[in-house]
């Protein structure tokens, strides 16, 4: 993963472990206060949202613990197509520049112009270099990018 997503990572962890959960804690508190657990839907919500918050901090905690993070400025790249890379395409088809950064799996948003490395356009971009023209099969058909540029952030 990026540097940015571990960072990203992280930020969510904390608000969970000092946010969410001392919220959550304090929900469950009131709820039992109003009595008969067995039908009060504030006591189910609470816990319900507890156990959320608490298998979303393990999910992070376990990322954060295998992940191996990659800064793509420290790299070596020599002008290369790599992990974390942001790239200046060129569709040549629709004549559309576009700008991708190639990013782990759980940091990809189209929206945000991250696409996951093991996307069928970054694995057919990794190791090829700025002016480079290549044919990408995705689920549309065959695209022809030119790359007009490889930066690392």
């Amino acid at each position: 993963m990026t540097v940015l997503g571990a960072e990203k990572l992280r930020a969510e962890l904390d608000n969970l472990k000092k946010v969410e959960r001392p919220r959550i804690i304090q929900d469950i508190a009131e709820a039992r206060a109003h009595g008969d657990l067995s039908e009060n839907a504030e006591y189910h919500a609470a816990r319900e949202q507890q156990s959320f918050a608490e298998g979303r901090i393990k999910e992070i905690e376990a990322k954060l613990s295998t992940a191996q993070v990659i800064d793509p400025t420290k790299l070596n790249t020599e002008g290369r197509v790599v992990f974390g890379a942001t790239l200046d395409l060129l569709n040549e088809s629709t004549s559309e520049e576009v700008t991708y950064q190639i990013v782990g799996d759980d940091e990809a948003s189209i929206e945000e112009g991250k696409i996951s490395i093991n996307s069928p356009i970054a694995r057919a971009l990794i190791g090829k270099e700025d002016g480079d023209v290549v044919d990408i099969q995705i689920p549309g058909g065959v695209h022809t990018y030119e790359i007009l540029g490889v930066r690392y952030k």
